[in-house]
């Protein structure tokens, strides 16, 4: 047991020598920058923080990777150094695309197992690794593992901060879209071979060698969407849903491939092919409903709450339809900035809420806060900034 003890302290200290780690700290930083940047060019004002994304790499990432250590530990699942590897490599050049979606692991586990099947062909599996078979099934429960783990962090953030952004339809007309960014860090302790750890009887289930050492290597993943009229929350529980079926699925081989080797290489294009159908059917079945963030005829529709602003504490929501101000109709920002300026120490809006009743909001403003409340909607791109936020 001090053996076990003293190796996965070793594991975990090394955490510091994984590459991934530092890429996905980079990774973050750089797509809040990018993401700022597209706030301010759409409504010129800066939305979310842009270190948001940073600090989403360590929330609930490290509770799956928790629960998912102890049965990859218990179980066995031992893999090949040069696995870890080649995820790590793949993961690096998607990365490079900026699509934090494409970070699931069904691309970049997925896209190891195919290399791997694709190699066994050409006869390279065996340079790369002593045992290809068992290294294809590892790696297959290994991404059963991750898929689940992404299934639940895309529930669990489903009502975190999403961004506007502004578009143009396919008729030409400017819409507003709510765009969803995550990325998180689900660091694993896995078996991997080479250590000072020998096998036991019945540990590990799938070996990978003659001994072992425990790694923590924390896996990066993402997940983004882009919608027009189905709500964030709905967007990503219906996602979060699929992407843990598709976990399921890809089980059934899984499981079988370690009496039928080449199951391992299907699975991973069974979970490429159905993360990508997840995506692309849920992004159809939006654009092809009626944009929700579009200039409404009655009413204003608002596209963005700014966090911690007046707007936000008086409960206003994304997709809702002020109808009037201070009881004057507005159809406008102009009409809705003249009709705040008639009453500067109250504000009382007729709101259209989610479920089409009317509800009236209210507060009181300071003097010259009636510009200030945090609200967005959809404008042309080139209107002032004093147009932006109301």
């Amino acid at each position: 047991m001090a053996a076990w003890g003293l190796e996965l302290l070793e594991g975990i200290a090394a955490v510091w020598r994984q590459p991934l780690l530092y890429y996905g700290v980079l990774l973050a930083m750089v797509a809040g920058w990018r993401r700022v940047k597209r706030e301010r060019r759409d409504f010129h004002v800066r939305i979310h923080h842009p270190w948001q994304e940073w600090r989403g790499l360590w929330t609930w990432g490290w509770a799956a990777g928790a629960l998912l250590s102890a049965a990859a530990i218990t179980v066995g699942i031992a893999l090949p150094r040069e696995a870890v590897w080649m995820v790590t490599a793949l993961t690096v050049v998607i990365g490079l695309t900026m699509e934090a979606r494409l970070l699931s692991p069904a691309y970049t586990v997925g896209g190891a197992l195919v290399l791997l099947g694709l190699a066994g062909q050409s006869g390279m599996v065996g340079s790369i690794f002593p045992d290809g078979a068992t290294a294809g099934t590892s790696l297959d429960l290994l991404l059963v593992l991750l898929l689940l783990a992404e299934g639940w962090l895309i529930l669990r953030s489903r009502n975190g901060a999403v961004s506007p952004q502004l578009a143009k339809s396919k008729r030409g007309m400017t819409v507003g879209m709510q765009w969803v960014q995550r990325f998180w860090f689900v660091p694993l302790v896995l078996p991997i071979s080479g250590g000072a750890l020998p096998p036991v009887s019945w540990w590990p289930l799938l070996p990978a060698g003659d001994d072992y050492s425990l790694w923590l290597v924390p896996f990066l993943l993402g997940f983004s969407q882009r919608r027009q009229h189905v709500m964030p929350s709905e967007a990503a529980r219906e996602e979060g849903q699929r992407v843990l079926r598709l976990a399921l699925l890809v089980t059934l081989p899984a499981v079988f491939s370690v009496w039928y080797a080449p199951l391992a290489f299907v699975a991973g294009a069974m979970a490429i092919i159905g993360r990508e159908w997840i995506a692309f059917s849920g992004h159809r079945a939006d654009r092809a409903r009626p944009p929700r963030f579009a200039r409404h005829p009655q009413g204003l529709v608002i596209v963005g709450v700014l966090p911690d602003s007046k707007a936000k504490k008086m409960g206003l929501q994304i997709g809702e339809i002020i109808m009037k101000a201070n009881g004057a109709p507005v159809r406008t920002e102009a009409e809705f900035y003249e009709a705040l300026q008639r009453n500067r120490a109250f504000c009382k809006l007729d709101v259209v809420a989610h479920n089409g009743e009317v509800r009236f909001v209210q507060g009181a403003l300071y003097e010259d806060e009636h510009h200030e409340l945090g609200l967005l909607f959809v404008r042309n791109r080139g209107a002032s900034a004093s147009e932006a936020v109301s």
